[in-house]
């Protein structure tokens, strides 16, 4: 007789050990993950645009405005709040992310005062902060796919079976998460002109 109560325990063990009991939780944290690495990527940036700025302003004293309008969208991104409820607060998240944007059409606007002196170009110093912040821009793009997939899954889950069951009976604390929406600039979609 115990035998068989050791046999049954062993077969509902092994159905409910793959029957994605820990999904969720699991998704769950892998959202979480995905987006403190877009925030470590966008703490990067805000680390190397300092020396970008103080690299450009030794060779291009005459384009104070762009350099200004950098510091300025770098310190708005730097005052902003960022906790971990941050993705949980649709509101907050757009608005670090159109900060992030503003900062990104800043810098783009600072790579075309680049194409306008070619001794800036050649420094040594500002092509490898131009090499990291191109890397970065890059990092910061792979951050938020990743981002967006992790939402993806962990949603996908929550809404099919059998995670759908384990969502109602075991974790109805955990709710949809909302898709990603990078913020966007006026005619960001337009390359910017460079006029020599």
């Amino acid at each position: 007789m115990s035998r068989l109560i050791y046999v049954m325990l062993l077969i509902v063990l092994g159905l409910t050990s793959g029957c994605g009991l820990n999904s969720l939780p699991t998704f769950d944290e892998q959202v979480k993950s995905s987006w403190s690495q877009v925030e470590n990527q966008y703490q990067r940036r805000a680390d190397l645009i300092p020396n970008l700025v103080a690299t450009v302003k030794g060779y291009a004293a005459q384009e104070k405005d762009t350099l200004l309008a950098v510091t300025q969208a770098r310190a708005k991104v730097g005052s902003m709040q960022v906790d971990p409820e941050l993705i949980n607060n649709p509101a907050k998240l757009q608005q670090f992310e159109q900060a992030q944007s503003q900062l990104s059409g800043a810098l783009s606007r600072l790579m075309v005062v680049v194409e306008k002196y070619p001794d800036l170009k050649s420094n040594q110093n500002f092509l490898a902060l131009q090499s990291q912040l191109e890397g970065t821009e890059n990092r910061i793009s792979v951050a938020r796919r990743d981002y967006i997939g992790a939402i993806e899954r962990y949603n996908t889950e929550m809404r099919t079976y059998p995670g759908k069951l384990w969502h109602s009976w075991l974790y109805s604390e955990l709710k949809p998460r909302d898709a990603y929406y990078a913020a966007t600039t006026e005619n960001a979609e337009q390359a910017p002109q460079v006029n020599f």
